[in-house]
């Protein structure tokens, strides 16, 4: 099982699958590299996939320090790579994971092929907060409820009736039920303390801004916001998505991502 270990020493738990040019995958906050699952098997066909968990998740370290940072999220996922031999590769990172991989590209260019920044942000003092309403039922009491809302930020819910339909119980996206509170809290706290404003103009990756028309989550606002402040990068909207677009639109998705990736491999 294989592991890196971050500057401070932190375990970092990762895997590698498929063969082609490296892809590192980054997930959400609070969330493994099970994340990924509903689509890695997809990418993996193609490239070279790298899924890590973040600290404080699945097989990596869980230390109660002060370590916890998109910017240090990024330096993790440097060790991850150094690990597996890999010098360069694209980064495609989802909500808080974009958040990380703008750190990542901004500060490490020479090690990003390509970018893909997916259901982000710039960070709160720059970027498009999400409502009081939304922070309201996530925060409410009745923890059914709170999870239920959730749910109903990332998914649709005509896909979620039918995946209920289904006997489907368990979405990979809600969280890591495994993680300790204080790894709960210090990403909470990493993702609200994000601000690469202005390190975005730093980035010179070919740049992919993917978000869902209809995310509240994380507001699909914050997409033009990221695509001007960053050289050349463009935009696509996924219309009637909401937070997990990568998942539960795949099918758009997943083949928009791969499209741009493979387009500097054809340029080339």
């Amino acid at each position: 099982m294989p592991h890196a270990h971050a500057p401070d020493g932190t375990p970092l738990y990762y895997e590698v699958r498929g063969s082609g040019a490296p892809l590192v995958l980054l997930s959400g906050q609070a969330n493994s590299r099970r994340w990924w699952d509903p689509v890695v098997a997809d990418f993996a066909r193609v490239f070279r996939v790298v899924t890590l968990d973040w600290r404080g998740t699945g097989e990596s370290g869980r230390p109660d320090t002060d370590s916890y940072s998109t910017r240090g999220f990024a330096a993790d996922v440097a060790a991850v790579l150094a690990d597996a031999g890999i010098g360069r590769a694209h980064v495609y990172g989802t909500s808080m994971g974009g958040r990380v991989a703008q750190w990542f590209a901004a500060e490490r260019p020479a090690s990003v092929a390509r970018l893909v920044l997916g259901c982000t942000s710039p960070g709160a003092p720059h970027g498009v907060e999400r409502g009081p309403e939304v922070r309201r039922a996530l925060a409410q009491p009745d923890q059914d409820a709170a999870a239920r809302a959730l749910r109903e930020l990332m998914y649709t819910p005509a896909w979620l009736a039918a995946q209920e339909a289904a006997g489907r119980e368990e979405f990979a996206t809600l969280g890591d039920p495994s993680m300790p509170g204080h790894a709960r809290r210090r990403h909470l706290r990493a993702s609200a303390r994000h601000d690469a404003w202005d390190a975005l103009p730093r980035i010179e990756a070919p740049t992919l801004v993917v978000h869902g028309s209809d995310d509240a989550f994380n507001p699909a606002a914050n997409a033009p916001l990221l695509a001007e402040r960053i050289p050349d990068a463009r935009v696509r909207m996924i219309p009637g998505a909401r937070h997990a677009y990568f998942e539960e639109f795949a099918e758009v998705a997943t083949p928009l991502v791969v499209e741009f990736l493979q387009r500097e491999e054809e340029d080339e």
